[in-house]
Parts: C-alpha cells; structure tokens; sequence
C-alpha cells in the first residue's frame, strides 16, 4: 500500500522527520518496504498485514498516525448536494444474492460532462502508481485510496431499465471486462446485473458494456459490501485481480459504505458538473450489533510482563475509536469500531494497548508467567514416527490434498468408495479429495527424476479423506514414504516404526493384490486383525503410470491404529556384560509359509534368551527339497543377562525353536 506524504498532511499534522515517521509506524505493525520520490510528492511503501484491511486508505494510516503522536485526525464530511428527481424514479436495485452481498448502494447523478482530471488528482494518482483515466474514474479511484472502499462509476444510459440486479451468475454465462476480456463465469459467480446482462463482477471488475466513456452523460455509482470469500474466489477463479478486489477479499467498513458513496458524488460535482439525484439506493440487510469485549486490567501484566496505568488502557482504546461501556477498578468494556473487524476478544485489545503503550516499553528482562504446555498422545507418536523417518535417510514432503481424479484410481489401500470431489480445482484437475498419500509421493519422485536428483527417499504424514454415506469424510493421519531401495527395505521401514512406537506389538505380513504393485513383491500388514498398512514394489505398468525411470517401492501405515497401540512410557534396561551366542539355522517348509510366521514361532519358542532374529536367504530346489518346498536360513543369537551361555545351553534353545516350527509351520532342519 503506497500512501502520499501529501495526502496524507491533509488529514493529520505529520512528524518532522520520515525516519521517525517510518520507524514508528514499523514498530506498531506497518512495516516500511520502501520510499520513492513522486514529483513534489513522496511515496511511501508501507505494507498491510491482511487483518488491518482499515490502512488500505490514506484515512486509516492517518488515524494511526494520530493516535501514535497524539494528533487531532480530520476527516472531511461529505455532504453533497442534491437537486434532482428522486433516485427511486431513476433506478432500482434488487439483491437476489443477499449471502454474496450483504448491503449495496447507488447514487444517480446525470448531465456530467467526461474530461480530464485536474492536476492535484493526477499527480496523487500516479504517485500510488495508479493510471490516470478521466475525472469520473479517478474520482471513484481517488475515495478507494482514500478510505479504503472500492467504488464503481455505471453509464446509467447503457443500464437496461435503470435496473441493478445483484445475483448469482447462470451455468455458461459470459462476462466482457473493462479489460476487454470474455470471461465463462461458473455457476453460482456474484455479479452486478441489470435487467438483461450482467453488468459487472462483483468487487472484481465493471463490465465493458457499462463502462464510463467520452460519450457518458448519466452516472450511477455504486458503493456496496460484498462477501470476501465470494469475490476471492471469483479473482482466483479468473485470474483477475484488481485494487477492489484486494480490499473486498478483506472485507471494508459497513458503516463507512455511505461516507464513501456521498465523497465520491460530491468530487465528480465538483469535477464533471452534474445534477444528483435526490435520496439514496441502499438495500441489504442489518449488521449485527457489534460485541462488547471485557479488557481486565489484572491481564496486563500476565501477558505483557508490564502494568499499564488504567487511564492510559482506556485513553488508547477510545484513541483508537472503541466506544467504552463500562470502566472499574479491575476492568473495561468497550465496542470496537467497525472499521476493526480484527478485535473480538480480549487478548486483541491487549495487544492494542502493547503496540500503541509501545513495545519498547517492556524491559527485555520482563517477567512473564509461563506454564509448562502438555504434549497430545499423537504428537508424541508422531515424534517418533519422523525421528525414524530421517534416521533411515528419508526428506519429509509436503503435497497437497486435493488430486487428480486417476491417482485416486491408482492406489487405494483404505477404501473403494468414490472420492469426494471439490467444486474448484485447486490446480488444473487436481479436484478430489486424496485416498492415499501414495500417489502425491510418486508424482515429487518423478519431478525429483526429472531434475537427476540421485537420492530421492521421500515420506509424508498427513491426512487421507475417506467417504462415509451422508456424512463428513472420515479422515486418517497415515505415514507415506517411497523408496529406491526395493521391497524388504521398505518393509523394514514398517518394522522399525513399529519397534520404535509399539514395542510389544507384532504386526502379520500377509499377502495382497494391488495393480499399481509387483504381484510377488506386496504385502500388507495387520496388527492384530485391523489393517495397519501396505507395502510394496511398483510393477512395470505402475512406474509407466507415473512415468518413472527407476524402481520404487511404497508404503504406507494407518498412524490412527498405531497411535491407539503406541506405548509411551520409556523404560530402560541394563545392558548385559556377557558375550552373545549365534546359531544358524536352515528349516525347509511349504511354500505358503511366510517368513513372519517363522520368526515369531522362533522368538516365542526361544523365550527370553533370544536377543534378535536375523533373516539370510531363501533356497528353492525341488530335487533337493521336493516340489513345493523352500528352505529358509536365519540366524539367532542369544544372549544372557546372568552370565555367559554354554554351548549345550544355546543347543538346548535351538532344539527347542526346532520342535516348536515342526509343530507350528511343518518345518524341518535341514540335513
């Protein structure tokens, strides 16, 4: 937001000094991006934050200033005169949208003659950096930079029945801006219409049709109050932004819709002649009172470290424009003005009384309780779930939640309803809600592909979206990774979250069909009979889909499930000083058999001496072994905590992990 130096003298007496001009103004939260010389004038770059939509007018950075430095503000009072028709014998307006627009207003003023600006006006303009049209556009761009509140000038001639119709926009509608540009406008768009077309988009931009020109003897001007998240969505929608639309998507003062209106007719009577009509078009409904916020004097020190005399809290609140309605020895009430949609609670006023009292009145050292805060049981579970993440070598990802409809096809692990779809696509046809982080994943492995990057081991928690029949969908927090490192690393990765969450837990590896992966290398994991995960190689047609050089696999865990199972508590146990014993074995079983059905009987049987199972090699031979048969070799060892194993000791738990695999899978030791 560029203001004048000049302009701005007009409504306040200015410090001497720019610098100390600047600085405050930092301080108190405008801060200064730059300042370029205009002419006479000076332009001063200050930057809006997007809650104090009330500075993007020369009016409200003057309030500011005369609350900082303690200067009488003056605003002009408009008052213009009115000597015409009734303004209800001219025109109409009519609000079908009254959720898209919750007040406008028109003016009428005819017999004005177009021509150019008067130098004071041109030279404000352009030191804002705004293009000089004619002295009605610039009028209605002058009250804009002003206070802060769009405005937009119709050639009442081209208005069809002197009608203004504020609606939503049909299916296929077409829209010609003042830019000159067709626009489609989606269903359900707000625009300014008139009995026949839409005239203007509403808070985005006047229509070609309707535009003020050489030729334009009769106005009607519009000031109005339109949703911001209809205006912004449209701006975005089109690509199509402008200064109203910057200011609507903000939202502007109610209360200052009138001032706005009577400030711009009185200019363009003064610059282009004219008659206005008698009275005012204003349609819409009431605002809502404005609340009253409580400010406890006791709040002061607790939160800012500092007193602050009483006198003072209340001369800043009224300063600032708040209406007090009710002061004691332990407290203030007061209504914010409207021009300050910013304050509803009590820690805004605070911070009101801190940035005008002045920050640099609270000593560095400035005691301010703090209580200690408590971690939620998921943040702890996720801790641990990215401290593995990054010890094993993986970069999180961030993507985004909305996606192509095919990569919902493509992998769906939780669900295989249909994904919800959004009314407008975040990016081009990313429009359903995401099932899977999985695909979002294998799209960065091909950017990162794409740009030779040689190490992409890349993971993601985050939320899923999964449809429930009439209601909200049910959303899961699931860890996704994708990995260069093939089928039993990415496994792997599945056991160490385990192990690092849910010691105790053991998790089933069991088979699973899932197109996008290679038959022979997937599996999904159960804990318990609940689905914790998939985890997989992507086949041939899978890295086609996504378009990837390189093999990839994939995985991904229901974190819900892990959360309810996490155990939390740290426990620590002494290391034994004794040397540990290894025993190799090689047992053939069935085919069918999995290896996790082999490890768990191992470590169950072996009991407390078992320190940790090491899978080696699967060997197939059906001379050797018969048909049907693999041989699995692993290693165990063992180790004791009360002294060191013997050699009959260790045979003794080997034999028994023997026994126990013949009775459980059929397995045998191999001769």
């Amino acid at each position: 937001m560029i203001v004048s130096l000049d302009w701005l003298a007009e409504y306040v007496a200015l410090p001497k000094s720019l610098d100390e001009l600047t600085e405050r103004l930092t301080l108190t939260g405008l801060n200064l991006e730059g300042v370029q010389q205009a002419g006479d004038d000076t332009g001063v770059d200050l930057e809006v934050t997007s809650n104090r939509p009330d500075c993007l007018g020369h009016v409200g950075v003057a309030r500011e200033i005369a609350v900082l430095w303690q200067k009488e503000l003056k605003v002009p009072a408009p008052q213009p005169k009115a000597q015409g028709k009734p303004v209800d014998s001219l025109a109409s307006v009519t609000i079908d949208a009254p959720e898209l627009c919750p007040r406008y207003t028109a003016r009428v003023i005819k017999g004005v003659k177009i021509g150019p600006s008067p130098a004071w006006l041109a030279n404000r303009l352009r030191t804002l950096g705004i293009a000089v049209i004619n002295n009605v556009v610039d009028a209605t761009n002058y009250v804009m930079m002003e206070c802060g509140q769009p405005l937009h000038a119709f050639d009442f001639a081209k208005l069809k029945g002197g009608k203004i119709i504020v609606r939503e926009s049909r299916p296929g509608e077409k829209f010609t801006a003042i830019n000159h540009q067709e626009y489609e406008l989606s269903a359900g768009t707000c625009v300014i219409a008139d009995a026949e077309r839409a005239v203007a988009l509403a808070g985005v931009m006047g229509g070609a049709d309707s535009e003020v020109s050489a030729g334009t003897v009769d106005l009607l001007i519009e000031s109005a109050d339109f949703e911001c998240m209809s205006v912004r969505a449209t701006a975005r929608a089109l690509n199509l932004h402008s200064p109203s639309s910057y200011r609507f998507e903000r939202g502007v003062d109610p209360e200052g819709i009138d001032w706005a209106s009577r400030r711009c007719c009185e200019l363009i009577l003064e610059l282009a002649g004219g008659e206005l009509a008698e009275g005012v078009l204003d349609e819409g409904s009431e605002r809502p009172a404005r609340p009253e916020i409580k400010l406890r004097f006791e709040q002061l020190p607790r939160v800012l470290g500092i007193d602050v005399p009483p006198q003072e809290v209340r001369k800043i609140l009224t300063d600032l424009g708040c209406e007090e309605t009710h002061e004691c020895g332990h407290c203030v009430k007061a209504i914010p003005p409207s021009w300050r949609a910013d304050l509803t609670r009590e820690i805004d006023l605070i911070e009101e009384v801190a940035r005008i009292y002045g920050y640099e009145q609270i000593p560095e050292d400035a005691g301010v309780k703090m209580a200690a805060s408590t971690r939620t049981r998921s943040d702890r579970v996720l801790e641990r779930v990215r401290g593995v993440m990054f010890a094993a070598g993986f970069y999180e990802a961030m993507t985004l939640s909305a996606v192509e409809s095919a990569w919902c096809e493509a992998f769906r692990p939780w669900t295989s309803a249909a994904p919800l779809a959004a009314s407008t696509p975040v990016l081009r046809r990313a429009d359903r809600l995401r099932q899977s982080l999985v695909p979002s994943l294998l799209a960065a492995r091909r950017h990162n592909e794409k740009l030779s990057n040689p190490n992409i081991e890349l993971f993601e928690v985050a939320k899923v979206y999964l449809p429930e029949a009439g209601e909200l969908p049910r959303e899961r927090r699931v860890l996704s990774a994708t990995t260069g490192r093939g089928f039993l690393d990415a496994k792997g990765i599945i056991e160490s979250v385990v192990a690092a969450v849910a010691p105790a837990a053991r998790i089933a590896i069991e088979a699973a069909e899932f197109p996008l992966l290679d038959p022979a290398r997937q599996a999904v994991a159960k804990l318990g009979d609940q689905l914790l995960g998939v985890v997989g190689e992507l086949g041939d047609s899978g890295r086609d889909r996504f378009e990837l050089r390189s093999p990839a696999a994939v995985l991904e865990l229901d974190l819900e499930l892990l959360i309810e199972a996490a155990e939390l508590r740290t426990t620590v146990a002494p290391l034994s000083p004794y040397p540990p014993v290894a025993r190799d074995l090689n047992i053939v079983v069935d085919e069918a058999v999995r290896w996790s059905a082999v490890e768990e009987t191992a470590r169950v049987a072996g009991g407390e001496l078992v320190e940790a199972i090491s899978y080696e090699e699967t060997y197939r031979d059906e001379k050797r072994l018969g048909a049907g048969k693999k041989s699995l070799l692993f290693g165990v060892q063992l180790r004791s905590a009360n002294g060191t194993l013997t050699n009959e000791e260790a045979d003794a738990v080997r034999d028994r992990i023997v026994a126990a695999l013949a009775k459980s899978v059929g397995g045998a030791l191999r001769a």
